[in-house]
């Protein structure tokens, strides 16, 4: 696998709390440069993205984040808003609470409604591993497969761990045939990479792997 067919399958992340425009310039400049699937920013900015550079840059945003206990009708209005502004993907993290409560069909009634509001754009979904059980999880497989949702993704990042092995081989026991899987979250040098890609993840949330790649644009891996 070449150095730019992993970049291929990266979300090229910047979500800080305190993450100035420059920091924003930076992440698409090397969007374009180096051709990963997206950037994955804050909502604050799709719009001056979408100004600033058009279609040269695939915008992602997140939704319900990093928490997931916003309502559902502001979620939707996120996504709304999100849409407008001239976002293409959605990460939307699920009522972590909902979970843990056992109220599985409840999430799996938000994240049907919120896919209903993106339509034709993408819709991961993020799960948050750390916090859940395995049974959890499996629920979370079958929720994310009965609404529609494009993709199940393990983590935000902001939480207390991130993407495993263990945990993308059993979302891939689990999910239907049209769901897709998302690893973030502690993806933190090539081999990393190498290994979810290979696993089967088709996306993977990450701020590093430029900075990993950079230099090694055309070597295999």
């Amino acid at each position: 696998m070449t150095i730019q067919e992993m970049l291929s399958h990266v979300d090229h992340t910047q979500l800080k709390a305190f993450a100035t425009w420059d920091d924003i310039v930076k992440l698409c400049d090397e969007e374009v440069e180096y051709r990963t699937a997206s950037v994955c920013v804050p909502p604050t900015y799709i719009k001056r993205i979408h100004d600033t550079y058009g279609d040269k840059v695939n915008i992602c945003t997140v939704v319900g984040f990093p928490l997931g206990y916003s309502v559902t009708e502001a979620k939707a209005a996120e996504i709304r808003q999100a849409l407008a502004d001239g976002c293409n993907e959605i990460d939307m993290v699920v009522n972590i609470s909902d979970v843990k409560n056992g109220l599985f069909d409840k999430v799996e009634e938000e994240i049907r409604a919120l896919k209903a509001e993106c339509g034709e754009h993408i819709l991961k979904v993020i799960i948050e591993t750390c916090y859940l059980t395995e049974e959890e999880k499996i629920a979370m497989c079958k929720a994310v497969t009965n609404a529609g949702a494009d993709y199940i993704k393990t983590s935000t990042g902001f939480g207390t761990g991130g993407a495993t092995k263990e945990d993308v081989e059993l979302f891939k026991k689990h999910i239907g045939p049209g769901v897709k899987i998302k690893a973030a979250g502690g993806v933190s040098t090539l081999d990393d990479l190498k290994m979810f890609l290979e696993l089967g993840c088709d996306r993977i949330g990450t701020s590093r792997a430029v900075g990993l790649c950079k230099g090694q644009e055309t070597s295999g891996y």
